[in-house]
């Protein structure tokens, strides 16, 4: 199954081979290393996804959507439309849903709805900042395996020990130190990198929101 998997990356025969190579010197350890990498590598690829401007808040919903319920007010149509686009939309729903009550009924009804979206936002950073915590974790202890496995192929009578045992312990402890850090490095950076974009985002719907609930209140002008 992994060679099959290793073919379809593209990989030529002989990369495959050192591949598979470096696995098996590794050890059974590293198997939970290389599941995790593969989850990481997932969280990383949707959230570059989802986290796109284009999906959260484009820079000219709020224009358009100040000019449509200026045009036409709350209609069915118009809060269905908010609710299944972009995510702000679902704040901006929140809002006109709420317009003939007072500024505090809008503005709680718009943080409810924000604190909605702010979790769509965080949705699967937590397992990634976990991640980046337990692959360093899981890299120590196939560390304590090869250590092991080392300290086993010494002959207590003899005093010699086994040099094949003794290499595959070494390969054993080196090999998962190094790819549980080289798993916990680019997770801690992409984990940091998503929670900033989380912020900003936040911030920037924030803004948008108020804005939206002043021209509602008539308290500004589009």
């Amino acid at each position: 199954m992994t060679g099959a998997t290793l073919k379809c990356s593209g990989l030529s025969e002989k990369e495959i081979t050192q591949v598979l190579s470096i696995i098996e010197a590794a050890g059974w350890p590293i198997w939970f290393i290389i599941f995790t990498s593969i989850v990481a590598l997932a969280i990383i690829g949707e959230r570059f996804w989802s986290l796109r401007t284009s999906l959260v808040a484009p820079r000219d919903m709020l224009v358009n959507t100040i000019h449509e319920y200026q045009a036409k007010g709350v209609t069915p149509d118009f809060i269905s439309r908010l609710q299944s686009g972009p995510l702000v939309g679902r704040i901006f729903a929140a809002a006109l849903m709420n317009e003939k009550g007072t500024r505090e009924a809008i503005k709680d009804s718009v943080e409810d709805a924000g604190r909605a979206v702010g979790l769509e936002l965080e949705r699967f950073l937590n397992t990634l900042g976990t991640i980046a915590t337990v692959s360093t974790l899981l890299g120590l202890f196939g560390t304590i395996v090869g250590m092991i496995e080392i300290f086993g192929s010494q002959n207590p009578t003899s005093g010699a020990g086994n040099p094949a045992q003794l290499a595959h312990g070494i390969s054993v402890a080196l090999y998962n130190t190094l790819f549980g850090i080289g798993v916990a490095i680019p997770a801690v950076i992409f984990y940091r990198h998503f929670r900033n974009r989380v912020d900003v985002l936040v911030i920037e719907m924030e803004s948008q929101a108020i804005k939206l609930i002043e021209i509602i209140r008539g308290e500004r002008r589009a």
